[in-house]
């Protein structure tokens, strides 16, 4: 099935603020035969790049990172904001184009040596690929790559990681 995504991305102007225009995934998220080929291509890609786990970034990351792992059969570790993980956990800071803030993720969820491939709706400016990235390596894993369902080229977050195998399903322009 080859699908064109980009025509169900729907985009929200000045969306959390001022300026930023949203990329909502909903429509896909919607319709079950997307939805299944959009997690099929991510899984595609992850299994291509020899994914031993998914790691997904907090919220959206939970939606696209979660089936892509059920799809392969490997496991799933949540990235999170402060606080709501229990246990021992790390932590790094990212910024974003309209703040900042940290991901969390427990101290035993990586094993060194684990191939992991980072998975998420959208890659704008990197802020969160930089932190989860930045988490798994802490732990010893090694990020073989990073899938998203959206990329936005004109913010440049792919030029902040040369040596990050990226995949999106869709490149939009216009930040």
């Amino acid at each position: 099935m080859s699908v064109d995504f980009k025509k169900y991305i729907a985009s929200v102007q000045n969306f959390p603020n001022e300026g930023i225009v949203f990329r909502d995934i909903t429509p896909i998220l919607q319709d079950g035969k997307l939805y299944r080929a959009a997690t099929h291509e991510l899984a595609e890609y992850a299994k291509s790049r020899g994914a031993e786990v998914i790691v997904g970034p907090e919220a959206r990351g939970f939606i696209v990172g979660c089936p892509v792992a059920t799809e392969l059969g490997v496991g799933f570790i949540p990235a999170r904001k402060p606080g709501k993980l229990p246990r021992e956990t790390e932590k790094a800071s990212y910024d974003l184009e309209y703040g900042s803030n940290s991901l969390e993720m427990h101290k035993d969820a990586i094993k060194p040596g684990q191939k992991v491939v980072i998975c998420d709706d959208l890659m704008a400016t990197a802020g969160t690929l930089h932190a989860t990235k930045e988490l798994v390596e802490r732990m010893g894993g090694e990020v073989v790559g990073a899938a998203f369902y959206i990329e936005l080229p004109d913010l440049k977050g792919r030029e902040k990681f040369p040596d990050t195998d990226i995949f999106s399903l869709v490149q939009m322009e216009g930040a």
